[in-house]
């Protein structure tokens, strides 16, 4: 049986009932539904962080970090004191396993910081109805592809005994291919984007920070996206600020995938 070309997301899990599906496979309307999913899954991962770190705790964090200026909260989220903060937040006590947590936490605490200064979410806005009938009746998280060569299917059935965390780990992952995938349905260009931000190597100090921080404020989006997508360029733009930084907004699926293999 040959399966059509589509996009579908579909999500079961208590209260939270949502899915839809994409047949029209233009690329700028796969990269608009990609980027609606994201929003969503991202929007969702905190509530399933709560068995093994203090959610509370990193918000309130995120809400004094927010205050600063913008290249002072970047030095802030990287420096040695706000790691030992976010380690007193995570609920775990061996030091192996900690490590993975501590990555996810500082993830989450950067993108709530950034969340409260920037836009750190696509303009689309996230999936908040079920437009489609549900693939399994039985709590799961779903997400397939399929368009050309570029074939997809992530996929969690969710019982009494998933950890919470499980589910933000899929969720996560969801989010890390799209984000691969999104540039490439969007048009945007990726190497001039490298290329804007290129005379900055590492940044470090409050200066190299700013220097950064000035650079991304000047990004001009319109450059590097066709029309639609100017916001989606700038929110890469970020994500490029943010590695010469060394941190991320994306909640990393390895992560999580290591402790619970290492939990188990």
């Amino acid at each position: 049986m040959k399966i059509e070309d589509h996009i579908m997301f579909t999500a079961k899990h208590g209260n939270w009932k949502v899915g839809e599906k994409l047949l029209v496979m233009e690329n700028p309307r796969i990269a608009h539904f990609l980027a609606s999913i994201s929003n969503t899954v991202n929007i969702k991962i905190p509530e399933y962080l709560i068995d093994v770190i203090n959610v509370p705790g990193i918000v309130s964090l995120a809400e004094e970090l927010a205050e600063k200026e913008l290249e002072v909260a970047m030095k802030t989220l990287k420096s040695p004191g706000t790691s030992r903060k976010i380690s007193k937040l995570v609920f775990e006590e061996n030091k192996k396993l900690k490590k993975n947590l501590v990555d996810v936490a500082r993830s989450f605490l950067v993108r709530e910081t950034l969340s409260r200064k920037i836009h750190v979410y696509y303009p689309e806005g996230e999936i908040k109805e079920l437009k489609v009938v549900l693939p399994y009746q039985d709590d799961h998280i779903n997400f397939t592809a399929k368009h050309d060569s570029w074939i997809v299917v992530k996929k969690l059935m969710i019982d009494e005994k998933t950890p919470l965390a499980d589910v933000a780990r899929i969720l996560a992952s969801i989010n890390e291919t799209i984000t691969l995938k999104l540039p490439i349905y969007a048009e945007i260009d990726m190497k001039g984007i490298d290329s804007w931000f290129g005379d900055i190597k590492k940044a470090k100090s409050k200066m190299e920070i700013g220097a950064l921080i000035n650079k991304y404020h000047h990004f001009p989006g319109h450059e590097y996206a066709p029309e639609g997508f100017e916001e989606h360029a700038r929110i890469y733009a970020l994500r490029k600020v943010l590695e010469k930084i060394g941190l991320t907004m994306d909640i990393p699926a390895k992560s999580l995938e290591k402790y619970l293999e290492k939990k188990a």
